[in-house]
């Protein structure tokens, strides 16, 4: 049976300094299983910062989020390997070439490579942004559905959508096939820069295999505690 702390990942934004990410991860680690380290961190830290959920014993989610021609894509994949990390994000808006080029460098490089996931529409671009920014004139449900399909095809390991979008999603995609849903807010907790959000017991009916939370646990007075309550909540 998988522990339900595998199921949640803590975003470890919005943090300045490599001792509050120390602190975060010791108090929040019975509950979490997976922290995810971004943009932010990656580029203010560089890789020792995935020292310190290397010595907590907990999964590496690093959400670089890759999107360029393919052997560039490729070349950078073939590097995070080197990190011992469990998830790695690519875009999908890159391409079919460029995703399979980034599974095959993987698979290259190590006989236990990380899971390839895809970023498929950002949480935080509304339907109407779809249509108005981005020129993309079908709904978001549509476009997310058609980007999963086109990462299946590559042979990614998973994509990363909302809870929203995931119900429409899920039959089309294999069972074993990973989805990582961000904008996860808990009952009473202020949406922020996300357009499309869900509850954490919302993600997991839908069919949700990792749910990525932040500042609901890093912004909380006790951090620990709401992560308990996070997990608790997903296992009823």
């Amino acid at each position: 049976m998988v522990n339900n702390k595998f199921k949640l990942a803590l975003a470890l934004d919005n943090v300045s300094t490599i001792k509050e990410i120390e602190t975060l991860v010791d108090q929040t680690s019975e509950s979490i299983g997976v922290y995810k380290i971004g943009l932010e961190q990656f580029t203010r830290f560089g890789a020792t910062v995935l020292s310190v959920v290397k010595k907590a014993d907990c999964r590496i989610f690093l959400d670089l989020k890759f999107h360029d021609i393919p052997n560039t894509v490729a070349k950078a994949v073939d590097s995070a390997c080197d990190l011992g990390v469990h998830y790695l994000t690519i875009h999908t808006q890159g391409g079919i070439d460029m995703m399979k080029a980034a599974v095959e460098a993987a698979h290259k490089h190590s006989e236990t490579p990380p899971s390839i996931v895809g970023v498929t529409l950002l949480t935080s671009i509304s339907a109407d942004a779809l249509k108005s920014d981005l020129m993309i004139q079908v709904s978001p449900v549509d476009y997310v559905k058609h980007l999963a399909t086109c990462a299946l095809k590559a042979g990614l390991a998973g994509i990363v959508c909302s809870a929203a979008d995931l119900p429409s999603v899920k039959p089309h995609l294999p069972e074993q096939f990973i989805k990582i849903t961000p904008g996860i807010r808990p009952v009473g907790s202020e949406a922020g820069d996300q357009a499309r959000i869900a509850t954490p017991s919302e993600a997991i009916k839908n069919g949700a295999t990792l749910l990525v939370i932040g500042r609901p646990i890093t912004g909380a007075k006790n951090p620990g505690i709401a992560a308990h309550e996070i997990l608790e909540s997903i296992k009823s």
